[in-house]
């Protein structure tokens, strides 16, 4: 059998180059993490929203690091392998977030939505990993650069293609582009190589779309050294997200797959149902904003808070709310554990390999 090659991630050894995609709110929290690090990959879990927002006593940045903090421990304690965190540089507790980061010993940052110029100064001489998030090669030089005025560089660099789930770093036109969905991500992840290939050998990640083991060793002819993965991980028993939540992919057919707009003023990828469609009509209703947790939310003129719907979603409440996904979710057509899943990719893996000698 033909194994993937490990991963190096600025000295941090990872056994199976896949990285869990941290999934919010509270779909990937430090069960699914914890899973994937026991099965030689990286568990990521995500950031955002994690307090309990219903008892956090207007303190939404203190209860959302302190219940981070709890997250990791929570990892630790179940497995010995590699475990990361996902925090969005648009939320406005991102800071908050990184600091209880370091202090909880997290081995490496995903950093997205944005790009944070002074990330190393944050995080002082932390040991933690950083791997920023981009969705274009171009943009990969000008990270690098911003973070060698403090001396130092990503460790790697995560390329986001269009077949994400969640919050995407395209417009609709393009999105709605099949010739550019196909074709986006090798291209970028090619010229992300280019652009960083004079700051040393900084490991470029492919995601958004990756689905099968075929599609993980295509990314490494690409020249990728890593694959980041997330709507596979959903449909797992160890998956943090109510079973409902799970079950919105399970029933999932092609055309449900859907793009919309946003309140945070980006277009992103969900599955359609009946919430959906009720915002679609302007029913959303007026609401206020408790937690101001995103910096370009304007609760005035936003038609729901994403927010809310998010964690009914994660919670299982998906009549008031939807589930994000990638646009391969209406593939997932059964639960299973963690270990099935990276058997089934290292073996799918193996035999794309074989094939190509």
């Amino acid at each position: 059998m033909i194994v993937m090659p490990e991963l190096n991630i600025g000295g941090l050894i990872v056994p199976v180059p896949i990285i869990q995609g941290g999934m919010g709110v509270k779909i990937s929290l430090s069960g699914l993490a914890a899973a994937v690090a026991n099965e030689g990959g990286v568990g990521v879990i995500a950031s955002v929203g994690l307090g309990d927002h219903k008892n956090f006593n207007g303190n939404y940045a203190e209860a959302n690091a302190a219940a981070l903090i709890v997250e990791i421990g929570k990892a630790r304690s179940m497995s010995g392998g590699v475990i990361g965190v996902n925090a969005m540089v648009a939320l406005t507790d991102y800071e908050s977030l990184v600091r209880a980061s370091v202090e909880a010993g997290a081995d490496l940052l995903i950093t997205g939505a944005g790009f944070c110029e002074n990330l190393p100064e944050i995080v002082g001489d932390s040991l933690m990993k950083l791997v920023p998030i981009t969705s274009y090669g171009r943009f990969a030089g000008k990270m690098c650069e911003a973070w060698e005025k403090y001396g130092r560089l990503p460790d790697a660099i995560v390329v986001e293609g269009p077949k994400a789930g969640g919050h995407l770093g395209f417009g609709r036109k393009k999105l709605e582009n099949p010739e550019f969905v196909e074709s986006a991500l090798e291209k970028e992840v090619v010229r992300t190589i280019r652009e960083v290939e004079k700051f040393g050998n900084i490991p470029v990640i492919a995601a958004g779309g990756i689905y099968t083991g075929e599609d993980i060793y295509k990314a490494f002819s690409w020249g990728a050294a890593g694959v980041q993965m997330g709507t596979r991980f959903v449909v797992t028993y160890e998956c943090d997200a109510n079973i409902k939540f799970k079950e919105e992919y399970l029933r999932a057919r092609k055309e449900d797959i859907v793009l919309i707009d946003s309140p945070v003023g980006l277009v992103g990828r969900a599955i359609n149902n009946e919430y959906l469609e009720r915002i679609a009509r302007g029913e959303g209703g007026k609401f206020g904003c408790y937690y101001h947790c995103l910096e370009k939310c304007n609760p005035q003129e936003s038609p729901y808070c994403i927010a809310n719907a998010l964690t009914n979603s994660g919670a299982g409440r998906l009549s008031r709310g939807f589930a994000f996904s990638g646009a391969n979710a209406y593939r997932c057509d059964k639960i299973i554990p963690v270990k099935e899943l990276m058997d089934i990719l290292k073996k799918g893996y193996s035999e794309a390999a074989a094939s190509k000698k």
